[in-house]
């Protein structure tokens, strides 16, 4: 959630780092700051914008040494004195911290009887005075961070950087992603390849317990018992262009309109026409194991979570194999029950969702097979999960997911076209998967062409106090993923719920007051459906119908007529309005669309 940026090297550090803050604004932050190294440590931090930040940096702030974050608050509220870096009483270190130190209470107070003064309200202040009582002692500066970290108890991402030690910075990975860049006589450290794609596509991700020493002319890595490992770089596909907002007012917009292809990047080389089967090599499973799984269990968090629930149904609609999916938060707490015949498939666009992460360790202890639908080349999930999908949708810098989640759903449907066609799907079911699947780019452009007649719609519902959200089967995730977006961005309150359970207790708030988005798809639960929207009607509420066909003005105030695909394929379609519809009406209440309130993109803490 937080952002980190370091750097050594021959060039002026402070540009360099608040350029790097700025690529990582979109994970969510509530003040900044950064620290050089120029015979002793210069230090500026502010709550605020990154812009803020920039503004009270002076002309004379040199150093070819530094580090600077952007902080979330977990502990104090956002201030000048709380944000990050933290220094220690003698202004020797210099720390900036992702995550949680869950024993900072027992440190802090142990600190403070041996004279130590603290500043902030942080858990991390505690980091700097723990590795200055132990870099008096120590031979270098990673024995010092290694000697302090022995006492941490919780989850860190940590740059930390000695005045006396002025050529190189210190970097620790337990629980929050730290990620090297390595340059040309220059080395650079940050949470997310983001803040490092402008300077350098060569990358090595730090494992859980792995720490780092930076040099201008190099790096090394190392275990916390001190024992040297060994790290091959890797090459990211993506480039500073693709943190540009290319023109849109919002990164939200571009995103929704990339989507046609983004999809086609998530499909491209795995559908057979031969076979007409998902060619998915890295799931690292051969026919027989693939056949050997009684269940599927899906777990996300957020909108991951809701696109899982799309991916549930495919699968026992495509591959009739029992699925289903949960929060991945909820699932690692209530000591799950991990058999041998269930496959895990553990869903996250950054690939370091921290509850996400920690259920699949959690699962990979208890020897469950678990696969993994990321969109990060290399994240802590990918290196985690027995094999899975890359979505290769770019990155996402919205706070508010979009491609990434249309990219997970198409991702789901190759996999249960995947499972299906091992095991009794036919031929001829997989030929109509196979061609519905390669119309969803085109049939994306025709939804995005609608976007006069979506921005219409949200400004007239935009002011609605809150707003229901209904679908039977396969319309109620897209129901619950509408209402996710809404809330998100608009701040209006939205509620999902199973269209059939309104009458069950929900409906006792419907009213002229409360509008309903209903998702009706022309399937087999059609007049069900529209029977629900008699109820609703009958009650004076309002209705917006999205489907593939105007109602009745009786029973729809409103339709949004989409294309039609097979109907498993639908709900990804169905989904693509509400993002739009979703993102006018934040605009037309003057939301910060990009940057919610009080969210983050990648909830790396719990």
């Amino acid at each position: 959630m937080c952002g980190i940026v370091a750097y050594v090297g021959p060039k002026d550090a402070a540009p360099i780092l608040l350029e790097g803050l700025q690529r990582l604004e979109y994970r969510g932050y509530d003040s900044a700051g950064v620290v050089v190294s120029n015979k002793g440590l210069k230090m500026r931090k502010v709550k605020g914008r990154v812009a803020d930040l920039a503004a009270a940096v002076p002309a004379r702030f040199k150093g070819t040494l530094g580090i600077g974050h952007t902080r979330w608050a977990t502990h104090g509220a956002p201030s000048d004195v709380n944000a990050h870096p933290h220094l220690s009483a003698d202004e020797r270190i210099a720390v900036v911290h992702n995550g949680i130190i869950e024993n900072a209470d027992e440190l802090r107070a142990k600190l403070e009887a041996d004279g130590a003064v603290f500043l902030s309200e942080t858990d991390s202040e505690v980091l700097s005075h723990l590795i200055a009582r132990t870099v008096e002692e120590a031979d270098s500066l990673e024995e010092a961070v290694r000697g302090a970290l022995k006492r941490v108890v919780g989850t860190y991402g940590i740059a930390v950087i000695d005045a006396q030690r002025p050529g190189e910075v210190v970097v620790a990975r337990n629980g929050s992603p730290i990620v090297l860049g390595i340059g040309e006589k220059e080395m650079f450290a940050a949470s997310d390849v983001a803040a490092l794609v402008r300077y350098t596509r060569q990358v090595v991700h730090l494992e859980d317990g792995e720490l780092a020493v930076l040099r201008a002319d190099g790096f090394h890595t190392f275990a916390s018992d001190a024992r040297e490992t060994a790290k091959e770089p890797l090459t990211v596909d993506w480039d500073a262009g693709h943190y540009d907002t290319g023109g849109y007012e919002h990164y939200l917009l571009k995103e929704i309109s990339e989507q046609p292809e983004t999809v086609a990047r998530t499909l491209r080389g795995r559908l057979d026409d031969r076979f007409h089967i998902a060619h998915l090599g890295g799931l690292n499973m051969d026919a027989r194991e693939t056949r050997s799984f009684r269940r599927v269990k899906i777990i996300g968090c957020g909108s991951a979570y809701y696109s899982g629930q799309i991916g549930a149904q495919l699968i026992e609609e495509l591959a009739r194999i029992p699925a289903d999916a949960e929060p991945a938060s909820e699932f690692r707490y209530r000591s799950p029950v991990v058999e041998p015949d269930t496959l895990y498939v553990a869903i996250s666009q950054s690939g370091e969702t921290y509850d996400t992460l920690a259920a699949v360790q959690e699962l990979k202890r208890k020897g469950g097979r678990v696969l993994g639908i990321v969109n990060t080349v290399g994240s802590a999930i990918a290196r985690e999960v027995d094999g899975g999908l890359y979505l290769h949708a770019g990155p996402e810098v919205s706070v508010a997911s979009t491609k990434a989640f249309t990219s997970t759903a198409v991702a789901f449907a190759l996999l249960a076209l995947h499972l299906g066609r091992v095991r009794d799907l036919s031929p001829a079911d997989g030929r109509r998967v196979c061609e519905g699947l390669r119309a969803l780019p085109g049939q994306i452009k025709e939804i995005l062409a609608l976007e006069p007649q979506i921005k219409e719609l949200a400004g007239k519902y935009a002011d609605s106090p809150s707003m229901m959200f209904v679908g039977r089967v396969r319309g109620y995730p897209v129901a619950r993923e509408g209402a996710q977006k809404l809330k998100e961005i608009s701040y209006v309150h939205a509620e999902a719920y199973p269209a059939s359970e309104l009458k069950h207790g929900p409906l006792a708030l419907i009213g002229p007051e409360m509008p309903t988005v209903a998702i009706v798809p022309d399937d087999e639960l059609l007049d069900k459906n529209l029977t629900t929207l008699g109820e609703i009607r009958a009650r004076g509420g309002r209705v917006l119908m999205v489907g593939h066909r105007t109602a009745d003005p009786k029973l729809a105030d409103d339709c949004l007529v989409v294309p039609r695909n097979e109907i498993e394929l639908d709900p990804i379609l169905l989904s693509i309005p509400l993002q739009l519809f979703a993102y006018h009406a934040a605009v037309a209440l003057g939301r910060d669309v990009d940057k919610p309130r009080n969210l983050a993109k990648s909830v790396t803490v719990e």
